[in-house]
C-alpha cells in the first residue's frame, strides 16, 4: 500500500477527483510540454457530466494560464477504464506535440495511460494489503496499528500528520466563523455557525454532542464547497467526517495531539485498505466509496483514540462501512453541497455509533473488514452509472425536474 501522504492531502475543494486530480495532471503535462502555445482538453464520464458544477474547467484553465486552452465536455463516449477520464493534447504552431490520457482515480491521485505513466503515487511502502495481514503482523510483534505505521513510514510520518491535523482544525475554525451563501447557484446557505451557536432550548448531553459534531462536519464541508483549503480524508467530498469526530473528542475528553495523530494514522490505514482493495471514488463506486470510507476511517480512528484492541478497531470500521453499502452519489447540479454536506454530518454521528457498538459486540461479529471492503467494491461496480457522480439520477434528477416544473 501507498504512504499515508497519498491519502491525507491538503488542498482546495470542492472535489479531489474533479479539481485536485486534474490540477495535478495538468501541471505535469504543462511541464512536459513547456513549449506548447495552446492545449485542447476533452473531459469524459463524470468529469464531463459534473465538471461544470465541480469547477473542473475553471481549475484547468487557471492551471494552464496564460496558455490558452479549449475544453470539450464529451458526455456520451464510454469510459472503459475509469469514469474520471480526460485527454490532453498539446500544440505548437497548430502542430500536435503529444497527447496524454489521464484518469483521476480519487483522493487527488492520477494515473496516466500507457508507458508515459510516471506517477510517484504508485510507490508502495506497506508490505501488507489486507486488515487480516496487518492485524496478524501487529499481534505477532505486540504493536498497535499506529506503531505499524511508524515502522514502515518512519517517525517523520507523525510530523506530516501534525500538519494534516492542524489543517483539519483550521478548516473547522474557518467554517465556524464564515457565513453567507455557497457559490454555484443553489442558494445553499452556510449552516455550521448556526448549528454551533444555537443551543437547543432543553438540550440534553446527547443532543449537544450531535449538534457540535454536526457543526464541525458542516464547517469543513462548507469550506470544501466554497473552494477553501481542506484535507482529503479520504476525499474532498467526505472531508468533514474524520476531523469532526476527532475535534469533538479532543475537546470533550482532553486527548492530546499525540493521541490524535495516532488515531489519524490508524484511520489512514483503514482508508488505505479501501483505496487499495476497492475505491474511494464516487464516480467509480458511488458515495459509499467516499462517505462510507470516511465513516470507516473515523470509526477506526476513534477506536484507536480509546485504546481499543485490533478486533474492536476492525469491528468499528466494518460496521461503519457496512451500513453505507449502496449509498449513491447524486450531487444536485454537480455541486458538492446537496446532499453532500449533510451526509458528512450523518456519517460522523454514525462513526460514533460504530465505536459504541465495537465496545460491546466485537466478540459476536461475523463480517470482517476485508469482506465488507470487497462487497463495497462489487456493489459500487453494479450501481447504475446514474448513481455514480453523474448527477443524472436520484436527488439530482428529481431536483432538476422539480426545478423545471
Amino acid at each position: 500500500m501507498q504512504s499515508l501522504r497519498q491519502l491525507y492531502k491538503i488542498g482546495r475543494g470542492p472535489s479531489s477527483s474533479h479539481t485536485m486530480g486534474p490540477e495535478k495532471a495538468i501541471k505535469m503535462i504543462k511541464e512536459e510540454f513547456s513549449e506548447a502555445d495552446r492545449f485542447e482538453v476533452t473531459l469524459f464520464g463524470s468529469l464531463a457530466l459534473t465538471g461544470k458544477g465541480h469547477g473542473t474547467d475553471r481549475i484547468i484553465e487557471e492551471t494552464l494560464a496564460p496558455t490558452p486552452c479549449k475544453i470539450t465536455f464529451d458526455k456520451k463516449s464510454p469510459c472503459d477504464f475509469h469514469p474520471n477520464t480526460m485527454d490532453v493534447t498539446a500544440y505548437k504552431n497548430d502542430t500536435p506535440l503529444g497527447k496524454r490520457r489521464v484518469y483521476s482515480v480519487g483522493g487527488g491521485s492520477v494515473l496516466f495511460e500507457g508507458e508515459d505513466s510516471k506517477i510517484s503515487d504508485e510507490v508502495q511502502v506497506y508490505p501488507h494489503n489486507s486488515y487480516k495481514e496487518i492485524a496478524d503482523y501487529c499481534a505477532k510483534n505486540n504493536i498497535r496499528i499506529w506503531q505499524y505505521v511508524e515502522e514502515f513510514e518512519g517517525k517523520e510520518i507523525f510530523d506530516y500528520l501534525a500538519k494534516i491535523w492542524e489543517a483539519m482544525k483550521n478548516s473547522i475554525r474557518l467554517g465556524l466563523t464564515t457565513t453567507g451563501v455557497l457559490p454555484g447557484g443553489l442558494d445553499t446557505h452556510r449552516r455550521a455557525q448556526i448549528l454551533y451557536n444555537q443551543r437547543h432550548i432543553d438540550e440534553s448531553a446527547q443532543t449537544q454532542e450531535n449538534r457540535l459534531v454536526c457543526s464541525y462536519a458542516f464547517a469543513v464541508s462548507e469550506q470544501n464547497a466554497s473552494g477553501g483549503t481542506i484535507v482529503t480524508a479520504p476525499t474532498c467530498g467526505a472531508c468533514g467526517v474524520v476531523p469532526s469526530v476527532l475535534m469533538y473528542y479532543q475537546e470533550k475528553k482532553g486527548f492530546d495531539d499525540t493521541k490524535i495523530l495516532r488515531a489519524l494514522a490508524t484511520g489512514g490505514i483503514i482508508g488505505n485498505l479501501i483505496k487499495k482493495n476497492a475505491s474511494i471514488s464516487g464516480a467509480e463506486c458511488g458515495c459509499q466509496a467516499e462517505i462510507g470510507s470516511a465513516c470507516s476511517m473515523a470509526a477506526g480512528a476513534l477506536a484507536e483514540l480509546f485504546d481499543m484492541g485490533l478486533g474492536q478497531i476492525e469491528y468499528a470500521s466494518e460496521v461503519a462501512m457496512e451500513h453505507h453499502l449502496g449509498l449513491t452519489c447524486d450531487p444536485i447540479g454537480g455541486l458538492v453541497q446537496i446532499p453532500c454536506i449533510e451526509r458528512n454530518a450523518v456519517a460522523a454521528m454514525r462513526a460514533i455509533n460504530a465505536l459504541s457498538l465495537a465496545n460491546f459486540l466485537t466478540d459476536s461479529r461475523k463480517i470482517s473488514l476485508d469482506m465488507v471492503i470487497k462487497v463495497m467494491y462489487e456493489t459500487g461496480k453494479n450501481l447504475l452509472s446514474d448513481y455514480r457522480e453523474t448527477s443524472s439520477g436520484g436527488l439530482a434528477k428529481h431536483y432538476a425536474r422539480q426545478d423545471n416544473e
